[in-house]
């Protein structure tokens, strides 16, 4: 079981997050599955799937060459741990910044529990910061005068 879970977040990430086939995500995940990064205010308007697939239609319009490259994975039980770095160009509007072109480059880790190889629940620890410098919305560290 415990290969068989990672093998489907394996297929998860490259074919939703590296070939962008959102319309694939039913597959992957149960259409009641919980994500955790949400606020507990989220819409009631959509449900945590389509909300999900929402977030990556806008994340893919702002870096069409998004691509996750898994750097290391662990399952135990029912949950697999996946170390992942984005890397992707700027190329459309992403949080109200317009393109810049740049690369950027951000980590990480997401936790999936999984039930009859679907995703039930989703918590994760992501590097946002480094994001944000990159694109520009918060200065680096080499920017900011001390």
């Amino acid at each position: 079981m415990l290969e068989e879970n990672k093998t489907v977040v394996r297929r998860l990430v490259e074919e939703i997050q590296n070939q962008h086939h959102l319309e694939r995500m039913e597959e992957f995940f149960d259409p009641n599955f919980v994500n955790h990064l949400e606020d507990p205010d989220a819409s009631l308007e959509f449900n945590a799937l389509e909300r999900s697939r929402l977030f990556f239609r806008q994340l893919f319009a702002a870096f069409p060459d998004l691509h996750a490259t898994i750097q290391d994975q662990v399952a135990e039980e029912d949950k697999v741990v996946t170390h992942k770095i984005f890397r992707g160009t700027h190329q459309g509007e992403f949080m109200g910044v317009a393109p810049t072109g740049k690369q950027i480059e951000f980590a990480v880790i997401d936790i999936l529990r999984l039930e009859n190889g679907k995703v039930v629940e989703h918590s994760a620890v992501q590097d946002q910061l480094a994001l944000m410098q990159q694109v520009g919305i918060l200065p680096s560290p080499e920017q900011v005068q001390p």
